[in-house]
């Protein structure tokens, strides 16, 4: 089965606190890095995490973590203010 036309794969860089639990720090675009500046939401299900973020470009985006699948994905992106 292909992913949705909306869904793009990314690489992102995360840190790992006292609980162990992994939040996204940065991420690549491409060859570009987007750090991130704040996490405003995050969603926990059993085979997905989901972190609403803004990059230090000033936009919005949200992330998905494939769990099973051990990769990222953007799904979406927000540059208005």
């Amino acid at each position: 089965m292909s992913e949705p036309e909306h869904v793009f794969t990314i690489r992102v860089e995360c840190y790992a606190g006292y609980r162990d639990e992994e939040l996204p720090r940065r991420f690549f675009l491409n060859n570009r890095e987007i750090k991130v500046v704040e996490i405003f939401d995050r969603w926990l299900a059993p085979d997905h995490r989901y972190f609403k973020v803004r990059g230090d470009d000033g936009a919005l985006y949200i992330i998905r973590h494939d769990v099973p699948g051990g990769h990222w994905e953007l799904t979406m992106f927000d540059r208005t203010r």
